[in-house]
């Protein structure tokens, strides 16, 4: 199993992002497993033909997903990202309630707006 990252430049989506996109989709669809070390910034760089601070900034936003996690010098890994964007999602959540309970918001009202939110960012689904 290898890395494989397709870089359209016409696509009118930023390089990093879509190095970002891709590793994440990877690593979620356990194309790229669990522990899998990924190629070093430059080397994955090179391969692409981007610089090497557009590959860090897509390796960045991985780590702050949970993605990914650096292990110091010895590299790069995939990370058990569903439990990671579980735990992130589930504070976002906590946070969300405990904001709209402050503005004094009714729970059905809360969860209409976060209906809208997630249609809006998913597409409508049915």
């Amino acid at each position: 199993m290898t890395l494989k990252i397709d870089i359209d430049d016409g696509a009118g989506v930023a390089p990093y992002e879509q190095v970002r996109a891709q590793i994440s989709e990877q690593a979620r669809a356990g194309v790229l497993p669990v522990g899998y070390r990924l190629p070093t910034v430059r080397g994955l760089a090179e391969s692409l033909g981007l610089a090497a601070n557009t590959v860090a900034k897509a390796y960045r936003a991985l780590e702050s997903d949970g993605v990914i996690e650096t292990r110091g010098r010895n590299g790069t890994f995939v990370a058990s990202a569903g439990s990671a964007a579980e735990r992130e999602a589930a504070s976002a959540a906590r946070a969300y309630a405990e904001r709209v309970r402050r503005l004094g918001l009714a729970d059905g009202v809360a969860l209409d707006a976060v209906r809208d939110a997630l249609r809006a960012v998913y597409g409508d689904r049915g």
